[in-house]
């Protein structure tokens, strides 16, 4: 069977199964996927299907749920190293006022690319030229929730109005198998009262998510502060914007009364612990109180720019690491907990919940091969592949990666577009881009 000619039907022999099922059981078993779905889990019988695979040397994972990321900056890793938030935006902007839809397509490939071969199998992006992001995912396979970046015209490189540009980019997109657009203002530094306003109706008469940045730094609420007299989920929540259906990136800066607001909005948080570190934003996000508040959190890496990685095996341990270490609490955020901001929570967060984030009956069949013979998951026993998924795995581990069914990365090659095509297309564009 050609590699392009995905199979209808699957069975995955004898693998360790990381279900995060309800249970979060972690069980020696099969799993059949037909037509893109799951159709059988564990002791599944003897069907028959169009392709089977001896799965005995791996474990079989739900595919990570990135809920925070620029990926078509990933031609500017390493271009703003060791600066703080101001500078880095600064530098940023300067470069993001020069590109155009060519290298913003070779610059999501690559880091489409770079985040299937680690296991992630969902996105959700902020960002412009949202159609050349979209070209590449559907190029690659993965699936895309794509938020066109809104802000007050004055202050954008973009071509027209932003909320209208986001208002056109949904329409021509929406109902599209991989990609699941929306908008996404991009944070109260740069809009006002009413550039958010229009974005929630936009959202709401559209039916989809609405994605942002909150209060990662100090400067940044301080500000507003000074400018409105109100933080920014109080400002927000006065206005009329919060509601459910939004995600929110970073909450580093949050009151206890602000995590209450956002529990009762029904608002979402992205906790994207590399970035906020590395940018040095002062803080640590307050993921436990979150969760205590019933706020459902996932796990981004922000961009490349700001990380440098868009691993997700990276993000689940230094989301750990951070908590315990800040807590003093060794308990804090568990290996189990990790795993599930990567998975479950990531999937509710971008509204697919029922349909994504675990290996169940009905699901969607987006799943990752790890490799149980590599070193950073040895030795291999099931009460610990959890623990080695959250502090161990490398990236390496991951063998294969199926997306609706379909394989698009086996024994760590790209299936739809050799690297090589990717790569070249990449180095194009940041040759241009780190260009005086």
């Amino acid at each position: 069977m050609s590699a392009l000619t995905p199979a209808r039907s699957t069975i995955f022999r004898g693998a360790w199964l990381v279900t995060q099922d309800p249970s979060r059981r972690v069980i020696r078993g099969d799993l059949l996927v037909k037509d893109g779905r799951i159709q059988a889990v564990g002791d599944i019988g003897s069907p028959t299907a169009e392709e089977t695979i001896d799965a005995s040397g791996f474990a079989i994972v739900p595919g990570f749920v990135n809920t925070h990321t620029h990926v078509a900056m990933s031609p500017l890793r390493g271009i703003v190293d060791d600066r703080d938030l101001g500078g880095f935006l600064e530098r940023l902007f300067a470069v993001d006022a020069r590109r155009g839809e060519p290298d913003v397509e070779a610059g999501a490939a690559q880091g489409i690319a770079e985040m299937l071969l680690s296991g992630t199998t969902s996105f959700l992006d902020l960002y412009y030229m949202e159609d050349a992001v979209a070209r590449a995912v559907e190029r690659l396979g993965i699936r895309g929730f794509l938020g066109w970046a809104v802000l007050d015209p004055p202050l954008t490189t973009q071509k027209g109005v932003p909320v209208e540009n986001a208002r056109a980019f949904i329409g021509r997109w929406k109902g599209h198998e991989r990609v699941t657009p929306l908008a996404a203002p991009q944070g109260v530094y740069v809009c006002s009262e009413e550039t958010w306003l229009q974005t929630r109706d936009l959202a709401q008469a559209t039916d989809t998510l609405c994605h942002f940045h909150l209060s990662e730094t100090r400067r940044e609420v301080h500000e507003l502060q000074e400018r409105v007299g109100d933080r920014p989920v109080s400002w927000l929540e006065r206005i009329g914007f919060l509601g459910p259906g939004m995600v929110a990136a970073h909450g580093v800066w949050v009151t206890r009364r602000e995590i209450e607001t956002l529990a009762r909005r029904k608002v979402g948080i992205a906790h994207c612990p590399s970035s906020n570190l590395k940018l040095a934003v002062g803080g640590v996000a307050p993921v436990v109180e979150f969760r205590d508040a019933g706020v459902h959190v996932g796990l981004g890496t922000d961009s490349v720019a700001s990380n440098n990685s868009l691993s997700m095996l990276r993000e689940m341990h230094t989301a750990g690491l951070l908590q315990k270490h800040h807590r003093w609490d060794a308990s804090a955020l568990p290996a189990q907990t990790l795993l599930d901001m990567a998975t479950v929570e990531g999937a509710h967060l971008v509204g697919r919940g029922g349909d994504l984030g675990s290996l169940e009956v009905g699901k969607q069949a987006d799943l990752v091969l790890v490799r149980l013979n590599h070193p950073t998951v040895t030795p291999a026993r099931p009460e610990a592949i959890v623990s080695h998924l959250a502090y161990s795995a490398s990236e390496e581990a991951v063998d294969s990666v199926y997306v609706a069914g379909e394989c698009v990365v086996r024994h760590r090659i790209l299936v739809r577009e050799p690297w090589a095509d990717i790569h070249a297309a990449a180095e194009r564009a940041a040759n241009a881009l780190w260009s005086p």
